[in-house]
């Protein structure tokens, strides 16, 4: 396999093949050793510049980003669009176009409007990566999703990955659908009818409005947060209603396989979509997402800036 992706982005896993992906991890996992020594860094991105362009409140994924490109010794610039000139009315391709005239080597973007990295990364010649883009996608969060699994199961072909909660307007399910089907997992989405997108099933999925069936011999569960912010209508009748229709709770839990795993990309509401008892419980990894997450940018840092292999082992 090849020591590169294939393009100078990362916008999606639509688009990214299953040798793509699986290098993506594998190279996370050699990443994954440094956040476990006493001096975590590593000088493979010495001399490289990031930029973290966030329009949208983050806390883990922004964080983690640039916790990546520090461990790897590029200097991180974070930017809050409140305090920037997108306040006085500059537009987003002539942002793109001014920070790119100060030589960066990647654009890490999150923004609330679908395809808007794509427009920038058509804008600029350094590299882009997506961190959230509306309800598209986000794929380091499936990255990081699929190499938890990975790493407490041993391998995603074959098992059967439950994603429960907002798939309507979830960018986090819609990666994980491409990333994990295309590893060879089964993939069952859940929600009410009016949180389950028509023709869903065309992204590699099947779907119910069930949420015991999707949970029934789970070896994954993943829940959802609503994302009440990107809603203008009430689509269920009250947060106590989903809760008990749809929140994960022990009782439900039951019909998974012995020894699921929990997933939740975060924030948690908890007693909404899970309860705290199964948030904490023995079969949450959610904070092993967490520190996956930086392993996994390390990785796309790594892969799309181009060092040189022989620097990680440093």
């Amino acid at each position: 396999m090849t020591a590169r992706l294939k393009h100078k982005d990362l916008l999606g896993l639509e688009t990214l093949e299953r040798e793509e992906i699986e290098l993506i991890l594998s190279t996370a996992e050699s990443f994954r050793e440094v956040s476990e020594r006493d001096i975590k860094k590593v000088p493979t991105l010495r001399g490289r510049t990031v930029i973290n362009l966030f329009y949208e409140a983050s806390t883990r994924t922004r964080t983690s980003f640039e916790i990546a490109a520090k461990r790897m010794s590029a200097d991180a610039v974070n930017i809050s669009v409140s305090t920037s000139s997108v306040v006085k009315g500059e537009t987003l391709r002539d942002t793109a176009k001014n920070l790119e005239a100060m030589k960066p080597d990647c654009i890490v973007i999150r923004h609330a409007s679908a395809g808007t990295p794509h427009l920038i990364a058509k804008s600029v010649a350094c590299s882009v990566i997506n961190a959230g883009d509306g309800a598209h996608e986000h794929p380091s969060q499936a990255l990081l999703d699929m190499l938890t699994v990975k790493e407490k199961l041993g391998s995603i072909d074959g098992i059967k990955l439950a994603i429960i909660g907002d798939i309507a307007h979830s960018r986090v399910a819609r990666s994980n659908i491409y990333g994990f089907s295309k590893l060879g997992a089964k993939v069952v989405v859940a929600g009410p009818a009016t949180m389950i997108p028509p023709g869903i099933e065309k992204l590699g999925c099947a779907a119910t409005f069930s949420a015991d069936e999707a949970i029934s011999g789970a070896d994954v569960v993943m829940m959802l947060r609503i994302q009440l912010e990107r809603q203008d209508e009430s689509f269920f009748p009250t947060a106590r209603e989903y809760s008990r229709l749809y929140g994960l709770d022990n009782l439900k839990l039951a019909r998974a396989k012995k020894d699921v795993i929990i997933l939740h990309p975060g924030p948690i509401n908890r007693g909404v979509e899970i309860s705290s008892e199964v948030a904490d419980g023995q079969y949450s990894v959610i904070l092993n997402q967490v520190t996956n997450g930086v392993a996994v940018r390390m990785a796309l840092f790594y892969l799309l800036l181009g060092a040189s292999k022989e620097e990680v082992k440093k």
